[in-house]
């Protein structure tokens, strides 16, 4: 679908981990993240299946620039569609401030730019410095049409200075006055 609510508006990597250890990963897939939020299999509309025996896992989502999370406990899957919904604060999840709460829905933390499981403004490997890179590293005010990693906002155009910005969600996220702070992923 190109309009509406189940208009297909990026991908998202899912994993099913160990119950009992959910370290070990067992089973990954690629899936379709839809405007509404719904993730879908690759035909955009079914639900995601896996080649896994019945059982209990922990599920694992992962995007290209936010932190991933997974359910705090394991979920029964079967033949029959079960439905994880990250975006509610009732389905608990592994680790600490695992996401982000923006009214009455949970979302994933944005700002990972080098997906390495950190949200960081400053110091060595921080996401923000790729974003100045994006853009042509010598002109801040310049800025990057397309879809990129350094598109924090998930606007369509990567820019570090002015409205709408793609740095500013990052300094949010690790706390706008602790800009030295880092958040990290909450996978184990």
């Amino acid at each position: 679908t190109a309009t509406g609510t189940n208009a297909i508006v990026d991908w998202v990597v899912l994993e099913l981990r160990n119950a009992a250890s959910p370290s070990q990963r067992l089973a990954t897939r690629a899936a379709l993240l839809q405007r509404d939020g719904d993730v879908v299999d690759l035909d955009g509309t079914s639900p995601v299946a896996f080649d896994i025996a019945n059982g209990s896992y922990h599920v694992a989502i992962r995007h290209r620039n936010h932190l991933g999370c997974m359910t705090g406990t394991p979920v029964s899957l079967s033949s029959t569609a079960a439905s994880v919904n990250f975006t509610s604060a009732a389905v608990g999840t592994y680790g600490t401030n695992a996401r982000k709460v923006s009214g009455d829905v949970m979302l994933l933390w944005a700002g990972d730019v080098n997906f390495n499981g950190t949200l960081s403004y400053t110091g060595s490997g921080n996401d923000r410095d790729p974003i100045l890179v994006a853009v042509g590293g010598t002109n801040p005010n310049g800025s990057v049409i397309g879809y990129r990693k350094e598109d924090v906002n998930m606007d369509g155009i990567v820019r570090y200075t002015g409205t709408g910005n793609d740095r500013d969600p990052i300094l949010v996220n690790v706390g706008s006055t602790t800009p030295n702070a880092v958040r990290l992923q909450q996978l184990p």
